[in-house]
């Protein structure tokens, strides 16, 4: 009998092959926390024993766009209201009508963005001092370092020698083959990786553009996010959850258009349709922090 470690092994082989092929890797202070800067260097953190790959040292000539890094508490998701280190990168490949993150996606941001290697980005996350690490963009899949950024986390013991939890905020049209077999390669690291996947809806524009295969990737340590700007994508929320077997296979977490669709709206639709298996969510940091773009 196969283990649940092989099955999801052979899921996301399968996944992969489907999705093999040349890809195309676009280029890429109010808050609660501050911005932190640590020029850190691989090799041992005495003080609580971790280890940086050796790997690391050849990367430091591959840095990676980095628009802005910070502690807050994480908005949305499965660890909403958490404290989280956050790394956002620059560029994307959609441009949903609703983006809040629009500033950085664009090439000007792409022009200032910070260029950090991935040693120096394991150095700042460890003197955070905090368990979850949130990578979020823009559109994080597209930056390839990103795979050697994740497994230098997960191989941190975090503040309570418990591991990391990374979080990859994902925007659905990029591929995650990759990032995902990084659960089975780096099973034995203390840290968890976990991934927030959006499937755009007709209000943003940019449904055409998902990939199916992505979401065959996921299980119950991941999310998948719906924001909702209507009526019509309530709707059609229910059909994409049941095609893809979503309903007590993967968390669904649903949101609002903040301003376009009341918040009630999506509760009544639950109760209307008996959504045991979804959860209503609003994101806390534009209520913490209204009209607040950049470091929350």
């Amino acid at each position: 009998m196969a283990s649940d470690r092989d099955i999801v092994g052979l899921q996301t082989q399968a996944a992969c092959e489907v999705l093999a092929g040349p890809q195309t890797h676009a280029a890429g202070g109010t808050i609660a926390g501050s911005q932190t800067q640590a020029a850190g260097a691989p090799g041992r953190d005495a003080a609580r024993g971790s280890v940086a790959p050796a790997s690391l040292e050849a990367s430091a000539d591959r840095p990676l766009p980095v628009a802005e890094r910070f502690v807050s508490v994480n908005g949305e998701g499965r660890a909403a209201g958490k404290l989280a280190a956050f790394i956002r990168f620059t560029g994307c490949n959609l441009a949903c009508s609703y983006c809040d993150t629009m500033w950085a996606n664009a090439p000007a941001a792409a022009e200032c963005a910070e260029r950090v290697s991935v040693a120096d980005l394991v150095a700042w996350a460890r003197e955070t001092r905090v368990e979850c690490i949130t990578l979020t963009g823009g559109e994080p899949a597209l930056q390839p370092e990103l795979p050697r950024l994740v497994r230098a986390l997960l191989a941190e013991p975090g503040p309570l020698g418990r591991g990391l939890r990374v979080e990859i905020e994902t925007n659905g049209a990029a591929d995650l083959c990759e990032l995902a077999s990084l659960r089975e390669e780096c099973a034995s690291l203390p840290g968890s990786l976990t991934f927030t996947v959006d499937w755009k809806l007709p209000a943003s524009g940019m449904e055409d553009r998902m990939l199916r295969e992505n979401f065959a990737l996921l299980d119950a340590r991941d999310t998948v996010k719906f924001v909702c700007g209507g009526e019509g994508d309530l709707v059609r929320m229910l059909e994409v959850s049941r095609e893809l077997g979503l309903p007590n296979r993967v968390p669904v977490y649903l949101s609002p258009v903040f301003g376009r669709l009341d918040p009630a709206r999506i509760v009544d639709f639950m109760q209307d349709n008996n959504l045991t298996w979804a959860t209503a969510q609003l994101q806390l940091h534009k209520i913490i922090w209204p009209g607040v773009e950049k470091g929350v």
